[in-house]
């Protein structure tokens, strides 16, 4: 069974959907790429993301 890629959790970052075991939000992702970042910047930033998880999304 594959693992999911976000979680929504009330008692992690008040629910705010974040990567799957992290308390990373999604919405960091796509500030950077709006900034005009790219994928490997966000993860340099945020190791506990996995490279997988990006892309899935």
């Amino acid at each position: 069974m594959k693992q999911p890629v976000i979680s929504c959790n009330p008692d992690v970052m008040g629910g705010t959907p974040v990567f799957y075991g992290t308390r990373v939000p999604v919405q960091t992702l796509l500030n950077y790429l709006e900034a005009g970042e790219s994928i490997d910047d966000f993860l340099e930033g945020f190791p506990s993301v996995t490279r997988e998880q990006v892309i899935t999304l």
